[in-house]
C-alpha cells in the first residue's frame, strides 16, 4: 500500500509579513495539503491558533504534538494524520536538549527551545510505523548537531523496542552537506531525496525559485521504499502558501513488518 507523507513548514504569524501573513494563507496551505493527497502532514512554525485554523479547512484530518515551551505555549511541530486511513497508537514529545523531558530548556548555544513530536501510527490493515517531526535550531550547528542525535538515539530506542518503520521529516535548517545529514546517513536512515543533486531550495523567502539548497526533509528506516519525491513549487490562488515549498513523497513498506495482529 502507497502512502503519502508531506513535511510542510506554515511560517509562523508575523504581522510584518503583510500581504504573506498567515491569515491571508490559510486557505492556500490547506488547498497545499489537499491537492497532496497527503495522509500525515508533518508542520514547523504553527502556533495552536494557527494548526486550529488549518484544520477548521481540513475536516478530515486531526492533529497532535505539543508547543516547543509545552502544551499550547509556542511554536508546535504537529502532526497531522487523516483519520480515515490512520489511527494513533501512542504518542509524545521531548525537547531538543540536555534536558529531553523538560520542554523549552535551552541548550547548545540554541537560539529558542526545539522540540520533536512522535507518534506510533495503525493503518487499516494493521501496519504499524513511527513518525517523528523537528525543527532544528536556525543558529546554532552545536544544537543542530546535538539535536539530530537525540532524535537518532529515541529512533533507536522504539526501533529496539517494537521492531517497526519510522519516518523523520522537518525543517533541518541545514543543506544536503552538512553534518546532520551525515548523522542521519551513517544511523542507517535514507534520505527521500536520494542521489539527486538538483533538488533546489525549499526555503524561498515567499519569492519562488528554484536556486539554492533543501533545508526541509524526509528521511526513513530501510523498511520503507521511497517511490517518489517532489518539492511543490506551485503557487495557490496567486500566492505562495508559505515561504517553505511543502515537500511531499509517496512511500511504501517494504515488507509487514508489524501489525496489530501479530505484537
Amino acid at each position: 500500500m502507497d502512502i503519502t507523507v508531506m513535511t510542510f513548514n506554515l511560517r509562523v504569524n508575523v504581522k510584518q509579513d503583510g500581504d504573506n501573513a498567515w491569515p491571508n494563507r490559510i486557505h492556500e496551505a490547506a488547498e497545499a495539503i489537499q491537492k497532496a493527497g497527503a495522509a500525515i502532514v508533518c508542520t514547523q512554525e504553527g502556533t495552536h491558533a494557527m494548526l486550529q485554523d488549518l484544520q477548521a479547512q481540513l475536516s478530515d484530518y486531526d492533529w497532535l504534538g505539543d508547543g516547543r515551551q509545552g502544551g499550547n505555549e509556542d511554536e508546535h511541530c504537529a502532526i497531522f494524520y487523516h483519520r480515515g486511513l490512520l489511527k494513533p497508537v501512542e504518542s509524545g514529545n521531548f525537547g531538543l536538549s540536555e534536558y529531553p523531558e523538560q520542554l523549552g530548556y535551552l541548550s547548545w548555544n540554541t537560539g529558542c527551545p526545539r522540540i520533536c513530536t512522535w507518534v506510533r501510527l495503525r493503518q487499516q490493515d494493521g501496519q504499524e510505523w513511527y513518525v517523528f517531526n523537528t525543527h532544528l535550531d536556525h543558529i546554532s550547528e552545536e544544537a543542530r548537531t546535538n539535536g539530530i542525535q537525540l532524535i537518532v538515539e529515541r529512533i533507536r530506542t522504539m526501533d529496539g523496542r517494537d521492531g517497526i518503520p519510522a519516518m523523520l521529516m522537518g525543517d533541518f535548517n541545514c543543506g544536503p552537506s552538512s553534518d546532520v545529514i551525515e548523522i542521519l546517513t551513517q544511523a542507517g536512515l535514507c534520505d527521500a531525496y536520494g542521489a539527486d543533486e538538483h533538488v533546489g531550495c525549499t526555503w524561498h523567502d515567499f519569492n519562488g525559485g528554484d536556486t539554492g539548497e533543501p533545508i526541509d526533509y524526509i528521511f526513513v528506516t530501510p523498511e520503507i521504499h521511497v517511490n517518489s519525491i517532489n518539492v511543490d513549487r506551485n503557487m495557490y490562488n496567486g500566492r505562495y502558501p508559505s515561504d517553505h515549498y511543502p515537500v511531499v513523497a509517496s512511500v511504501r513498506f517494504n515488507e509487514k513488518l508489524h501489525t496489530a495482529g501479530n505484537r
